[in-house]
């Protein structure tokens, strides 16, 4: 698997989804799911990673620094 499959993989993985469809990933989930395929990033390069990758995200956090928490809006049925 590439590079970038691994950090596609990741991503993935670190996404989590509540009750009502919404999806979240913390830069730190993110960031350990990284760390498990041997790719060191740190908080400050996922977090560009993923305002690079995933223009659909909404930064929610509620703390300042570089762990923060991106959310997709639940899709309306």
């Amino acid at each position: 698997m590439s590079q970038d499959d691994e950090v596609w993989t990741a991503f993935r993985d670190a996404m989590r989804q509540d009750d009502v469809g919404q999806c979240t990933v913390s830069t730190r989930d993110f960031v350990a799911e990284l760390e498990q395929r041997n790719a060191s990033y740190t908080f400050r390069a996922a977090n560009t990673w993923i305002e690079m990758h995933i223009t659909t995200f909404s930064d929610i956090s509620i703390e300042d620094g570089d762990c923060r928490l991106f959310q997709v809006p639940a899709a309306r049925t």
